[in-house]
């Protein structure tokens, strides 16, 4: 995910600037958190005052995107004494890597906090890889641990074992069989 710690500074002044020439109240940006767990990202947005129903996510390639609108509680009433809180529609865009499945982002909204869980794509997830031997050889595994070597090791070392053994046997059975003809 990228992040961008110090933000547009233009958006701010052009939002300050739509706010003065038009006297309305335009909504601040979503607070936001994100980090990363066990099952892939998490992020947290917190939109008070908005209703489930009112928000949107949708998401195309790498982009995911966040709508919504936060609706006055006053409209239509006859006279408003104060009005500070911001309202209006508002929009938040997170650009993902393409190591994570967008197809498969998982959103709930509780108490104003909209949270959503990105998981990280099969194809992105780190996987074993193991080398097939050629004629006579043993196989090789990449990124096996310590204990899987160590059970590789006693699996060659038994096979080693039962081979010589095989040998012996093949070699004993054949010496008894010529001393049979010379009789």
């Amino acid at each position: 995910m990228r992040f961008d710690p110090f933000g547009d500074p233009f958006r701010s002044l052009d939002r300050l600037t739509s706010q003065l020439v038009s006297g309305a109240r335009t909504p601040m940006g979503m607070p936001m958190d994100v980090w990363e767990g066990d099952d892939g990202y998490h992020v947290a947005l917190d939109l008070p005052g908005v209703d489930p129903g009112d928000v949107e996510i949708s998401s195309e390639r790498n982009m995911i995107t966040i709508r919504g609108e936060r609706r006055a509680e006053y409209e239509g009433a006859g006279n408003v004494l104060l009005a500070e809180r911001p309202m209006g529609r508002f929009t938040r865009q997170l650009q993902v890597g393409e190591g994570l499945d967008t197809g498969r982002v998982n959103a709930t909204y509780d108490n104003g906090v909209l949270r959503m869980t990105i998981p990280v794509s099969e194809a992105a997830k780190p996987r074993r890889i193991e080398v097939q031997p050629t004629s006579g050889q043993q196989p090789v595994s990449v990124g096996a641990s310590a204990e899987q070597q160590s059970q590789s090791e006693q699996a060659r070392s038994e096979q080693a074992r039962s081979e010589q053994a095989r040998s012996e046997q093949a070699q004993t059975s054949g010496a008894g069989a010529s001393t049979g003809r010379s009789s």
